[in-house]
């Protein structure tokens, strides 16, 4: 593993310095991400995918318990460098590991088999996006947990009705459970970040949100709902549906009182409104 002396020893021979537009806070806490893959609860077969392994800390640790990872960087000198650090630091397990250097929201497959868990230390500025794009494009990932900022996991995490609900609860929730994992302190980072951090849990539904309607209109209802979040739902979605009338129009017919508010409703209420709409109501 990767403690604080190894991570800055590293840096500094490669000359990076991290960078906040790229979100870059290094773990320099092993205990940290020994923390995250039992939390994670890998196991010897499966397949990680990393998204944003920085200097490789957190790579290790999943190279101890998986049977293979793979690892998505989009910065030039640290996906150049992380080969070389798995061959140092885990020589036995180096022929498991593999690099894909590229930006992860334009990643549409991987090598090797195909991924069975995701686990990450997400940049602060792109966790949501990142997450959403994974899920999609990789359906064979059952399970994920990330390390995000804690205002995202508590929103990721939040039920309908809570005041943090919103566009990335039901999104997330789409795909599968979402529940909170635990707390990060910020003084495991390199640099400390000015917030603390969360860890969210995802399990893929076993079973689809059961709709006709498929992902794209159901997520344009969600955006259209959260846009004008303080709107009752006849107002918000009257763009949507073309106006407010045929926005009640397809309310009343998914069984959504019009004078409800996106916050309250779950993802399979969303799809029913998407439904509504595909059915000419």
């Amino acid at each position: 593993m990767l403690g604080p002396a190894d991570v800055r020893e590293l840096a500094t021979a490669l000359g990076v310095r991290p960078t906040k537009q790229r979100g870059q806070n290094f773990v320099i806490d092993a205990n940290t991400v020994r923390r995250i893959v039992r939390t994670a609860e890998v196991r010897p077969d499966d397949v990680v995918v990393e998204i944003g392994p920085g200097l490789g800390s957190l790579t290790l640790a999943l190279l101890e318990a998986a049977d293979r990872v793979t690892a998505v960087e989009i910065d030039d000198t640290l996906a150049a460098a992380l080969p070389a650090t798995i061959e140092a630091r885990m020589p036995t397990r180096a022929g498991r590991f593999s690099l894909v250097h590229a930006d992860a929201l334009r990643v549409r497959e991987l090598p090797g088999p195909a991924p069975t868990a995701l686990v990450a230390n997400l940049p602060y500025n792109v966790a949501v996006p990142v997450l959403l794009h994974m899920l999609e494009h990789f359906p064979t990932i059952e399970r994920t947990l990330i390390m995000v900022q804690a205002e995202v996991a508590d929103r990721l995490a939040a039920a309908p009705g809570s005041k943090v609900y919103g566009v990335p609860s039901v999104k997330a929730n789409w795909y599968a459970d979402v529940k909170r994992a635990g707390a990060i302190g910020r003084t495991v980072f390199w640099p400390a970040p000015n917030v603390d951090s969360g860890l969210v849990s995802l399990v893929r539904r076993k079973e689809p949100v059961r709709t006709t309607a498929d992902r794209t209109e159901v997520f344009a209802v969600v955006d259209a709902a959260f846009a004008q979040r303080r709107k009752t739902l006849r107002a918000a979605l009257s763009g949507w549906a073309g106006s407010a009338p045929a926005a009640e129009a397809a309310l009343v017919a998914a069984g959504v009182s019009p004078q409800a508010r996106g916050e309250s409703l779950t993802v399979e209420e969303f799809a029913r409104i998407a439904e509504s709409k595909g059915a000419g109501a």
